[in-house]
C-alpha cells in the first residue's frame, strides 16, 4: 500500500479514536455543527476541481479518499472538540480556530504536500486559512442559533 494511503487512513481513523473521550451530550449537541462544518469543506473539495485550487495525483477516487480523509477524519472530529472545549466563550473559540487554522494552512498544509497528498495549484496557504477561518465563524454563529432554538422550545 502506497504511503499516501496509509497516511491517509491514519488521519480519517485516529480522531475517531479520541471521541470515546468526548460526553456524550458534547456529542449530540456538537454533531449539526460538525455536520454544516463537514458541508462547507465538501464544498470547496468540490469548487477545487474546476478552479484548480489543487491536485491530488490518482484520479478521482484517490481525490475522493483524500478529501474524505481530511472532511470525515479531523475536520469533523475536530469540530466535535473545538465546540466542547470552546462554545460559549467566543474568544477562546476564536484563539482556538485562529491556532488550528494556522497550524493546517501552514505547516501542516506544507507536510502534506511534501508527503504527495496533495499540490497547491490555484490556491495559497493564505487563502486556506481565510477560508478555514470564515467557516468557523459562520458555524460559530450556526450553533448559537441552533442553542437559542433548543432553549426556546425546552
Amino acid at each position: 500500500m502506497k504511503r499516501s494511503n496509509i497516511i491517509r487512513m491514519v488521519q480519517m481513523t485516529v480522531p475517531w479514536l479520541s471521541v470515546v473521550f468526548l460526553p456524550k451530550n458534547s456529542i449530540r449537541r456538537y454533531l449539526p455543527v460538525s455536520i454544516l462544518a463537514s458541508l462547507l469543506v465538501t464544498g470547496m473539495c468540490l469548487l477545487a476541481v474546476p478552479y484548480k485550487w489543487w491536485k491530488v495525483m490518482g484520479g478521482w477516487k484517490i481525490k475522493i479518499f483524500n478529501d474524505l480523509s481530511f472532511i470525515l477524519g479531523p475536520f469533523f472530529v475536530g469540530t466535535l472538540w473545538i465546540f466542547h472545549f470552546s462554545f460559549g466563550n467566543f474568544l477562546r473559540y476564536f484563539f482556538l480556530n485562529l491556532i488550528m487554522d494556522s497550524l493546517f494552512s501552514y505547516p501542516l498544509n506544507y507536510l502534506y504536500q511534501r508527503l504527495n497528498l496533495y499540490k497547491l495549484i490555484n490556491f495559497k496557504p493564505s487563502q486556506i486559512f481565510m477560508s478555514f477561518f470564515g467557516f468557523s465563524i459562520i458555524i460559530y454563529l450556526y450553533q448559537h442559533i441552533v442553542q437559542r432554538v433548543n432553549n426556546i422550545t425546552k
